[in-house]
């Protein structure tokens, strides 16, 4: 249906990710901007988990092989149809032949392409979701980025009036972000010290960060507990390895870890975080749990995401 010209610097195939698989060491996976990812779904009239095209910092061209709808979220790319300027967070549909191109982009890290009904591959423990660590998912099964000359299956043209996000829907990646720390056990076995430069200081995002995770720079946090026995790590967990430097685990983390850790960044921020440049600056605040529980049941009641929670049961059974 599409044909891959240009996947510029990583194209990668993500739906919502695995889930039930975490006691058997492989991680959850799906798209680093969560809420992008929801929003061209949703734009589409597709289920919320209908895979789409990650594509790290633009620079990418594709060519329809017939009509299609279509949408791009995400990263602040310019875009073009053949010759004709487009709109992010907007739907159009594509003639067969032309070809959609992505500029680098200006703000943010990762664009977001879904088609109608989502990417259509053979899936692997319920999901099509690239974990090019774990070499799973994607296109072919294997785990790899797309390549060049690579076609992509599914898609159609919806039955749909042109949609689009309102301005005071979208992010704006030009910001620097405050986002919401939830204060995890070992919370308090930091130094009052550390505790406040993580709330009153804001950090840098080193050029090491990944999928895997953010790693921060800027201010050491001391831990003064005698370290703790490797335990499961949730997607935000803020852990705190021997040199203060914290790193903020994304989508791609390890299931199990060892660090001490601060706390977890609210899963309504995660997206924002996954969306910050190395050399850009992100601070955070403390939140309670009660409150991000109450928003992310809402946010997740307007994306339709509860089936997400029925998936994983079923899995397990």
């Amino acid at each position: 249906m599409i044909e891959v010209l240009d996947p510029g610097l990583q194209m990668t195939l993500q739906d919502f990710g695995r889930f039930g698989y975490l006691s058997k060491g492989l991680t959850r996976g799906g798209p680093a901007d969560e809420h992008a990812f929801l929003w061209a779904n949703k734009l589409l009239g597709n289920r919320f988990d209908a895979a789409q095209l990650e594509i790290t910092l633009g620079g990418a061209r594709l060519k329809f092989q017939q009509d299609c709808s279509f949408v791009v979220t995400g990263a602040e790319v310019g875009l073009q149809l053949d010759e004709a300027p487009l709109q992010t967070w907007q739907t159009y549909t594509a003639k067969s032949g032309q070809v959609l191109s992505l500029s680098h982009a200006k703000y943010g890290l990762r664009a977001y392409l879904a088609v109608p009904g989502g990417f259509t591959h053979p899936t692997q423990w319920g999901s099509v979701a690239t974990v090019s660590r774990e070499r799973v998912g994607g296109p072919e099964s294997d785990g790899q980025v797309i390549a060049a000359g690579q076609q992509l299956n599914g898609g159609d043209v919806a039955r749909l009036v042109n949609r689009r996000v309102g301005w005071r829907y979208r992010p704006d990646y030009a910001k620097t972000p405050t986002l919401g720390l939830i204060p995890g056990n070992q919370y308090d076995e930091f130094s009052t010290t550390a505790r406040e430069n993580f709330c009153f200081h804001d950090f840098t995002v080193d050029n090491s960060s990944n999928r895997m995770g953010v790693r921060l720079t800027g201010h050491c946090l001391n831990f003064n507990g005698s370290g703790i026995v490797s335990e499961g790590i949730n997607i935000g967990s803020v852990q705190v390895p021997p040199n203060g430097e914290p790193i903020i685990m994304l989508c791609d983390r390890q299931t199990l870890g060892g660090y001490p850790k601060l706390g977890t960044i609210s899963p309504l921020d995660v997206s924002r975080l996954a969306q910050c440049r190395p050399g850009e600056k992100v601070r955070f605040s403390r939140v309670s749990i009660d409150k991000v529980q109450q928003q992310l049941a809402r946010y997740y009641r307007f994306f339709e995401v509860q089936l997400a929670c029925h998936k994983a049961r079923k899995l397990r059974s």
